[in-house]
């Protein structure tokens, strides 16, 4: 009797497919919102770009705008950009862990359970548990990082009750999203030696950039690190390496710069530091002026975005541990190891192979669409770059050059953000789905390398 082939799920459940429409659906439906004139300030409607390129920002969790926020949007379209940013983040989020349930049930009994003991992943019967407890926690975090900015508003700048909780609430929903939006002209500029605003800030992007898996397997083993998964090591690990190596960078590269940390005191100068280490992760925050930051920290930016957050969490690029996984692989490989080990754990083939993928896909995305930029526009490369890791990251960073940038820049760097959201997703679900097994090997032939 032959055996059952497993089941492939059909084209219209394909996790791919899923993401890329439910996205699609949300980003047309802010789309149609923003473009009404109640959404504007002024009453009048928007052109369908400008609503089409900050709904797609707004869902993506980007941050970049072609127009100022508080002063184009009205409260109606202000809080529909906050819903789009909470649709966009909780999406990745329980989608996230959707992919983690559907690959889970594609290998084998004996490796699922090897795998669940290893990395605490979830399975089928306690999903629904699971994505309660992604929400529950999103909404918690946001409320505690809306109370401590609304008493914050209130106390320290002397504003009215509501007026205070709307601000928190929005920025709260913004921060724990990794979305960038703020609601004055300079984004937090003026916040720049404020620790309440800018900590809180920034541990709501570290919190939410992390994904839920790490973050449910710190609180089950905070005590006990020696227990945490793979994983979990490796996230936590490299974002704390990345933003103590981007302080000390941004404090060398800006300490005398006139147009950034120079007028500030040597505690506001490092505050500023940690922020701007902290932001790249995808928060899109800034409390100084980007474009008057010097090219070496413009680079620095460039490559801390590119690499991005935590997988399964609401930080883009190619995530932090997709980066971690080709470090290792290279430094086996210079030991001249077969194998590629990460403490007591070794690393499959299958996932060194994603790695690759993602990150040289990353790169060539990034390549193909700065060259598009800059035959498009006027600007330099260091700042056409910066905007195109950005949208890729769905950071939402600028140097200023986003609202200046034709037309057709701004339809590019929405295709941009929509890809780089749902790109390494999709791309890392599809990978790990389709999985074959030859039934044949060919003979190897040793070539020569480098």
């Amino acid at each position: 009797m032959t055996p059952r082939r497993p089941a492939v799920p059909g084209r219209g459940r394909h996790p791919a497919v899923v993401i890329a429409t439910g996205f699609g659906l949300a980003v047309l439906v802010g789309t149609l919102l923003l473009a009404t004139p109640a959404a504007t300030a002024g009453g009048e409607p928007s052109h369908w770009l400008t609503a089409l390129f900050t709904a797609t920002s707004a869902v993506c969790v980007t941050g970049l705008v072609v127009v100022d926020t508080p002063t184009h949007w009205s409260v109606f379209g202000e809080v529909v950009i906050a819903l789009l940013i909470q649709v966009g983040g909780l999406g990745i989020m329980t989608l996230a862990t959707l992919i983690m349930v559907i690959v889970s049930g594609r290998v084998g009994l004996r490796a699922r359970l090897s795998a669940q003991l290893e990395t605490k992943s979830v399975v089928a019967a306690d999903l629904r548990q699971v994505l309660r407890k992604v929400v529950l926690f999103s909404l918690v975090c946001e409320a505690a990082v809306a109370a401590v900015l609304t008493v914050r508003f209130v106390v320290g700048y002397g504003e009215p009750p509501g007026r205070a909780a709307y601000l928190g609430v929005f920025h709260a929903v913004s921060a724990f999203n990794n979305a960038g939006f703020a609601l004055w002209p300079d984004n937090l500029m003026r916040f720049v030696a404020d620790p309440w605003i800018c900590l809180t800030v920034a541990v709501a992007v570290v919190v939410g950039g992390l994904g839920y898996p790490v973050v449910f397997d710190l609180l089950r083993h905070w005590r006990r690190p020696s227990r945490w998964s793979l994983l979990t090591r490796v996230t936590v690990g490299l974002s704390a390496l990345l933003i103590a190596a981007g302080t000390i960078a941004f404090l060398a590269a800006e300490w005398r710069n006139p147009g950034t940390m120079g007028p500030l005191d040597d505690s506001a100068k490092l505050l500023s530091a940690f922020f701007a280490a902290v932001m790249p992760r995808s928060g899109g925050f800034n409390t100084l002026d980007i474009g008057q930051m010097n090219p070496s920290s413009w680079l620095v930016t460039d490559v801390l975005m590119f690499i991005g957050g935590g997988s399964a969490g609401t930080a883009g690029g190619i995530k932090v541990t997709t980066f971690g996984f080709v470090l290792f692989m290279v430094w086996a490989e210079l030991r001249g190891e077969s194998q590629v080990n990460i403490g007591h754990r070794r690393l499959p083939a299958a996932t060194q192979r994603q790695a690759l993928s993602i990150s040289l896909l990353g790169v060539f995305l990034v390549m193909v669409s700065t060259l598009l930029m800059l035959t498009i526009t006027s600007h330099g490369l260091d700042r056409v770059l910066f905007e195109v890791i950005s949208a890729f990251a769905t950071n939402g960073m600028s140097t200023g050059i986003t609202a200046s940038t034709p037309l057709a820049g701004h339809v590019l760097l929405s295709l941009l953000m929509f890809v780089g959201r749902i790109g390494p997703l999709t791309l890392g679900s599809a990978l790990a789905l389709k999985q074959r097994t030859r039934r044949y090997e060919l003979p190897e032939e040793p070539v020569i390398v480098g």
